[in-house]
């Protein structure tokens, strides 16, 4: 994901507004079997590590799986989790070994083996699930156990995939309870994380109890938590308002985020920086109306990301103009270099230098519930609109069925938000331009690709900046994607609660963990 830099804006600020003592920062004994409830607007596509690459499931899986590797608060190095310890053995980047922690039990009691993990990452290679996260694991090649120990062959060098270990799509999941080519239906889930699933509604609740057999890198467990899933950002705030939840997060409406004030007796307020990007991703295809690179190209020279961050979000988002956001390694402006001004002249002539029919007409796809995906896609509509250029057809549409549209080349355009799967700037690669990207929008570009390959080889991951720019030069060429925004994070808590301020680092880590009655 990159390097992450906190911003908190309040953690103290509570005792001084209400004239609290120290001592009452600490957790409440009397508390410790009260549930803290979490909203979001974030869904879960599927319980199954195999069948999900999505924000609101991973954060699921980041408290009831483990993965061999985790990543600390604001840590920008997997650290061992279900593993005692891991390595690249040789010189080659090539071979990558695992040694299991002793002592860890699935919900059953059955001790998980070398053969859970091998089991594992096989099946998500396998099922190879379209909104599954199978690309990530490209460079592995495949797996074997002898008793605790794991080793992973990969095709080519990867420095990275130690951080593709410690994401979602390294969930250890009990190999006698998910079968190993289908998805695992129903509304259970098997792991060794620091909670237990207890009860799950889809799109409505899980319920979380703190996993009492639990041995991994947080040492122990939290307060029970239910977590609500809620359809849109209104009904979070709703919920919010009327003290549903304790806690609420990604996210409330862009004009309650702006009003948000860490000086608010009744509330904890916690804004951070934040790795987490939106794009327009756009259908190369052929036979897709965006196919011809001037068309894409001209469409760049529409967006006025100014002018979304301000009139959608009310400032809480950064205009973005490269692939890889700030903050992370080799971090450019190469869409701002390339088309600096909105400018619907530039566009026209492109379209008719190339000799394309006026207005292209296309298809604009958003996830119905996704912050303000509604508002967000009716201004992107007025400005590609703008001089009679393009005509857009905008369809909202529930979140799974949305990846599936997408993953199955059904739209022209779609507007995604991406967070980061861990500290890296390969995770902007790969997965969002590289050739059979998740984002499934057909792209392929031989050089973009060898540069994703080149910038593994890299043990040093400050040595892949310039593989990184020149990768940004060739997508604001090429356009297979226009970056939108880059997203700050909130999270807003009740008074009595705290560690909303560990809760969501960049990392891909959801730590429920550190919520606590105070």
């Amino acid at each position: 994901m990159r390097s992450v830099r906190m911003r908190i804006l309040a953690t103290l600020l509570v005792l001084a507004a209400v004239g609290l003592g120290g001592w009452q920062l600490l957790p409440s004994q009397g508390n410790a079997g009260r549930t803290i409830t979490v909203g979001t607007t974030d869904a879960v596509t599927s319980l199954d590590p195999a069948g999900a690459y999505d924000a609101g499931s991973w954060a699921l899986f980041s408290n009831v799986f483990q993965s061999l590797l985790t990543f600390e608060p604001g840590g920008v190095e997997p650290v061992p989790d279900a593993a005692q310890s891991c390595a690249f053995v040789g010189t080659g980047l090539q071979t990558y070994q695992c040694r299991l922690r002793e002592g860890l039990t699935f919900p059953s009691g059955r001790a998980v083996t070398g053969e859970d993990v091998k089991y594992s990452f096989d099946r998500v290679k396998k099922i190879n699930s379209d909104v599954g996260p199978a690309s990530l694991l490209s460079t592995l090649d495949s797996v074997s156990a002898e008793g605790s120990t794991v080793t992973f062959h990969l095709s080519s060098a990867d420095a990275t995939f130690p951080f593709k270990v410690a994401t979602g799509a390294g969930s250890i999941v009990d190999r006698t309870r998910y079968p190993a080519d289908a998805l695992r239906r129903g509304a259970e889930a098997d792991g060794t994380g620091p909670y237990t699933l207890t009860g799950y509604t889809k799109d409505r609740q899980a319920d979380l109890t703190p996993n009492t057999h639990y041995k991994g890198d947080i040492g122990g467990t939290g307060r029970p938590v239910r977590l609500r899933y809620y359809a849109d950002s209104a009904k979070l705030n709703s919920a919010w308002k009327a003290k549903e939840v304790n806690v609420a997060t990604r996210t409330l409406p862009p004009e309650v985020l702006s009003r948000l004030s860490a000086s608010d007796p009744d509330q904890r307020v916690t804004e951070s920086d934040s790795s987490e990007t939106r794009n327009l991703y756009l259908n190369t295809r052929a036979g897709s109306p965006l196919h011809e690179v001037a068309v894409r190209r001209a469409m760049a020279w529409l967006i006025d990301r100014e002018q979304l961050a301000a009139k959608v979000y009310d400032g809480t988002v950064d205009p973005l103009y490269s692939l890889i956001p700030t903050g992370i390694t080799g971090h450019t402006t190469s869409f701002f270099d390339d088309y600096p001004k909105q400018s619907t002249a530039k566009a026209k002539a492109l379209l008719v230098q190339a000799g394309v029919k006026l207005p292209v007409r296309f298809t604009f796809g958003y996830g119905k519930g996704r912050g303000a995906g509604a508002e967000e896609a009716a201004e992107l509509k007025q400005q590609l609109e703008a001089g009679g250029l393009f005509k857009v057809d905008v369809q909202g549409y529930e979140w799974t069925g949305f990846q599936k549209r997408w993953a199955a080349g059904k739209l022209d355009a779609y507007a995604v938000g991406w967070v980061a799967d861990y500290p890296d700037p390969d995770t902007f690669a790969a997965p969002l331009v590289g050739t059979g990207s998740t984002m499934h929008t057909g792209y392929s570009n031989k050089l973009v690709d060898n540069l994703i390959v080149n910038s593994q080889t890299y043990a040093d991951r400050s040595l892949v900046s310039q593989d990184f720019r020149n990768l940004q030069a060739d997508v604001a060429a090429d356009v297979p994607l226009i970056p939108l925004w880059q997203r700050k994070e909130y999270v807003v808590s009740s008074e009595d609660v705290g560690g909303g301020q560990y809760l969501s680092d960049g990392t891909g880590v959801f730590r429920l963990w550190r919520l606590t009655w105070i």
